[in-house]
This record gives C-alpha cells, sequence and structure tokens, in this order.
C-alpha cells in the first residue's frame, strides 16, 4: 500500500495487499498510504470490501437478503449483490464520509484567545480515503455469526481512530469524538453491527 506512486497498489492484487496491510499494520498503512485527491481507489476498495460481507450475508443468512425476483431465487440474489455493489456501497461511502467530515471540523474547534478556530487537519479525500479503508475488516462479516459482526465492527472502529489520527493529527478525545459518529452510521447501521449487538444481548 505505501509502495505505490498514487498511495496505494491498483488492481485486485493491489486491494488484497491493501486489505492485508490495514487489517495487520495500520498505523503504516494510514501514514503512507493517503493520498490527498485519490479517492479513485478508495471507493474501489469500499465496494471491494461491500460484495465480499454481501456474498457471505447471501450464502449463510438467505432469510436477511430480500426477495426480489420471486420466481428464482438465484436472481433475486444476484439483484440484490449487484444493487450493493453499484448503489448501496458507493452511497454508503460518501454519506459516512460526510458525516465523518462535519465530525472532524467538530473536533477540530478551540477556543484561542476567547475566540474560535480550527486546528490544522487533513482534507476531505484523506477522510474519504480514511473511511473507506477503516472497513476492512467487514469483508468478514457477512456470515450470520452475531460474535463476528460485533468483533469486526468494533476492529472498524479502531481502525477508524488510528486513520483519523494518522491524517488529522488530532489528539485522542478530539479523535474518539470525530470518529463515533461515522463509525457508528457506516459500521454500526450500514453492516448491521448495531443488529448483531442487539441479538447477543437479547433485545
Amino acid at each position: 500500500m505505501s509502495d505505490s506512486a498514487g498511495g496505494r497498489p491498483r488492481g485486485p492484487r493491489g486491494i488484497a495487499r491493501t486489505w492485508i496491510e490495514v487489517l495487520v499494520r495500520p498505523r503504516r498503512a494510514f501514514a503512507n498510504g493517503i493520498t490527498p485527491g485519490d479517492q479513485a481507489p478508495a471507493l474501489t476498495f469500499a465496494v471491494a470490501v461491500a460484495a465480499a460481507f454481501t456474498l457471505g450475508l447471501i450464502a449463510t443468512d438467505s432469510g436477511a437478503v430480500p426477495v426480489v425476483v420471486p420466481s428464482s431465487r438465484l436472481l433475486s440474489d444476484l439483484v440484490v449483490f449487484l444493487v450493493a455493489v453499484a448503489l448501496a456501497a458507493p452511497v454508503g461511502l460518501h454519506l459516512t464520509a460526510a458525516v465523518a467530515t462535519v465530525s472532524v471540523v467538530v473536533a477540530s474547534v478551540e477556543v484561542v484567545d476567547g475566540s474560535f478556530s480550527l486546528r490544522d487537519r487533513g482534507g476531505v479525500s484523506e477522510t474519504v480515503q480514511v473511511v473507506a479503508y477503516a472497513s476492512s475488516p467487514m469483508a468478514l462479516a457477512g456470515p450470520a455469526i452475531p460474535e463476528l459482526r460485533v468483533l469486526c465492527g468494533a476492529y472498524a472502529a479502531v481502525l477508524l481512530f488510528v486513520g483519523f489520527r494518522a491524517v488529522h493529527g488530532l489528539g485522542a478525545v478530539r479523535t474518539v469524538a470525530a470518529a463515533i459518529p461515522p463509525a457508528a452510521l457506516g459500521y454500526g447501521v450500514g453492516y448491521r453491527i448495531v443488529a448483531a449487538g442487539r441479538t447477543l444481548l437479547g433485545a
């Protein structure tokens, strides 16, 4: 991830390398692999993660997949997969990144000599990339195993914290405040972590 000209390697092999590095060496991955203005690979990566999650969901929890083609379960699953990859993943990434951008700005506010100012931080593009790459664990969260989903969601939230800290340079408390809203929306709601947690708690 860190040795490519555009911030990270391209293609299927590059996505796999990036995924492994984010999971295993997140600080290095975020410090070296985020390039201002280079959102396209991040979007591709987020789509790949969503595709893996959706395949796992379809394979293990068919009851949770809406039936859009009653005459053919296989065709119905294919439609759901394509919608998740082509529509839900890009929209979800940008919605989560929008929330993250606002959170980072709010967390950057400080009072200096009685007036409000903003701390130096990374740009919107870097925020989008961090949100995308922090979703790496969710590629494993598709199977209908609540414990696995909660674990993946918790790790994704930790990765988001690590990424925000590396890119925006905020303190620990400010980074936590910036990371909680997008993590709750993108991973908690988008990837059904909240629902999995409720299942574990018997709610």
